[in-house]
Order: structure tokens, then sequence, then C-alpha cells
């Protein structure tokens, strides 16, 4: 037994971080920023565990949406952010954090463990985005015609860049013409499929008292007149999308299209990362973000754009990039829903008995 308790001399250290009030409220506040993180549908898909001086993050497999997501790529993506912001609030909070990803092979569900590092410096990069998780929104009003300087772009790319990620600013005519004709084809493909529709209308409701999925309130009611080139999501299932029917989402604005060099869920979890730091630091400058992911999610859609943009990254999403009157928020999950408390003590004193 006391080769047993060897191997968990590091958990026993670990239990004194419990009795640190400033470590663990920081660690709590960092479960709420991370449930402020963006997710597709508006799902999110992910479940929080507190031990001692880290923050598991895992997913919650349940949200999966099994139609549009089939191989768990946008949930991984949507967790990612959720790390991200952990990372953030704990830099606020005055501390530095190390990040294990898919720490525990036998468990693929937990994706990440966001420790508190007491021999780091809070990275003041990442605490100077903490503002802007509560303003960060996705945003599908019509954007105004202003252009994003060049400065701003070179931010944003540097953001991805630092996290691993891969941001490219569609700038050729035939790129953006590919782009706008692949999302047409794989919205129509999509809204074509009866699961596709009934796994919409499933997260998208008037519902008052709903805390996750889309309102109506949040999106723009669709009938003829959106004028989109690239076709925004029709989460108006119901009729009722309470923004206007304007969009104008076009061709010639300032798209993004984020990616990674490889395709796998360690990959994914840091694009999504990528995408959370990206998408608070154009929030910081004022900006607004809509996201299409439809061009991405169809593999023929995704071939030719790859194809036809001489792609050697893959593809997540795209970011259309401008400046829009902000929406309602989306709803939230509540933290006692998503956040549950382990003790390491209980789990040593299994282990070693």
């Amino acid at each position: 037994k006391s080769g047993i308790a060897q191997q968990h001399v590091e958990q026993v250290n670990a239990m004194t971080a419990v009795i640190d009030p400033q470590m663990s409220k920081a660690l709590r506040r960092a479960a709420v920023a991370a449930t402020r993180s963006p997710s597709v549908h508006n799902t999110q898909p992910w479940h929080f565990t507190l031990t001692g001086n880290s923050l598991n993050v895992e997913a919650d497999l349940t949200r999966r949406l099994r139609v549009l997501d089939p191989r768990g790529r946008q949930l991984t993506l949507s967790c990612g952010c959720a790390v991200f912001n952990a990372r953030v609030a704990l830099a606020a909070a005055g501390f530095g954090s190390t990040v294990q990803r898919f720490p525990d092979p036998h468990d693929p569900s937990l994706l990440a463990r966001v420790a508190v590092d007491e021999s780091a410096e809070p990275d003041a990069a990442l605490a100077a985005l903490a503002s802007s998780i509560e303003l960060r929104q996705t945003n599908r009003r019509a954007f105004a015609d202003n252009e994003v300087p060049a400065a701003v772009l070179e931010r944003l790319i540097d953001a991805a860049r630092i996290e691993g990620g891969i941001l490219k600013q569609i700038v050729r005519p035939q790129d953006r013409h590919a782009l706008a004709r692949l999302s047409q084809l794989a919205d129509r493909q999509q809204i074509s499929d009866p699961a596709y529709r009934a796994e919409l209308r499933a997260w998208t409701s008037a519902d008052p008292s709903r805390q996750d999925g889309f309102h109506a309130g949040t999106v723009p009611h669709v009938d003829a007149g959106a004028e989109d080139e690239l076709p925004i999501r029709d989460f108006d299932t119901h009729g009722a999308g309470a923004l206007p029917i304007r969009t104008r989402s076009k061709a010639n604005q300032c798209l993004l299209l984020l990616g990674a060099r490889e395709d796998d869920a360690e990959s994914w979890l840091r694009a999504g990362e990528a995408l959370e730091r990206v998408w608070l630091e154009l929030t910081r400058h004022g900006y607004a973000a809509s996201p299409f992911t439809q061009v991405i999610e169809v593999p023929q859609t995704n071939a030719l754009l790859r194809s036809e943009m001489r792609l050697r990254m893959h593809p997540h999403l795209v970011l259309r990039i401008g400046r829009a009157p902000r929406t309602p928020e989306s709803r939230r999950r509540r933290l006692v829903d998503v956040l549950s408390e382990r003790s390491l003590l209980a789990d040593f004193a299994s282990d070693v008995l």
C-alpha cells in the first residue's frame, strides 16, 4: 500500500489547494466564464468538474447533434471555446494555468484539465480579454459596410496562430464566389433532409423558460428579402424570429476562414480555443461576428471548398466580421446543472484502501 500511496503524492499535494479560498473562487469563476462560450446550436454540450486545483472540461455527449455533427467535431470545437474562457478567467483572477488535453486515454469524454499553476505568472494577454466574455455574442443582423482595418485583421490572425489555429482572410473574388456558391449548395442539401429539419426544430423554441438552444428573439425572421449570398442558417423554424428579415450576408464583406492542419479530436479542441481567442479579440475591438458552417458540415461541399480554394488546412468555420447593433443574449444553463465538485481526499482514500 505504501507503493500505491507513493503514486498519489501529487494528489496529496493538490489537496492543499482545496483549502485556498482564492483559488477555489477563481476556479468557480472559470467555470462560470466557460458557460458563456459559444456552442453549436447553443447546445452547451459540456460538463465541468472542480477537483482541488483544477477544472475538468467534459463533453456531454447527450447534447451532440447526431444529424448535423455525427463525428462530434462541432461539439469538441464548442468545448474548446469553454477551455479558453476558463483560461482567460484564471488569468484575470491572477493565476497562471496549464492545460492537459485528453488527459485520460480511457475516458475520451474528458477533453481537458485546466489546472492552476502557482509557479507560473498569469498571462496578461489572456487577462485583457476577460471583459469581452460577457460582451461576445453571435450576431445575425445586417452588418455595416465599413471595412475592418488591416491592423485588426492582423491581431485576429495572430490570435488564432497563438492557439495553433490558422485564420485566412478570403480576399480573391473567385474564392468569395466559390464560398458563396458552395454555401448555398450546402444549405439547400441540409434543408432538404427531414432529419436535419427535425433536429433544428428541437433546438429552437419560443419558450422563455428554456435555457438552451435558440430562442426566437435571437434569430432573424425568415422570409423573402434577406438578401443573403452567404446563407444564414434558418433557425426561424416556428416563424417567430424577432430580428429583421434583411440580413444582407454578402460575399464581399470581411470573411475569415478558420482551420487546422490536422483533422482529429485534439485539433478540433485547439481550434475551438483559437476560435474563442479570435472572437474575444474582435469583440474587444468593437466588432461583431456571425459564423457559417454549412459548407463545412456537408462532406461534398467541404471537399469542393478545399479543392477550389487550394486549402492545405482542414476548415472548421467561416466568420463574417463587421459592425452591427447588439442582439438579445442567448440563454444559458444554470451553473448548478453543469458543475460538479469532487474531493481529492475521497479519491485518494478510495484508491489506497
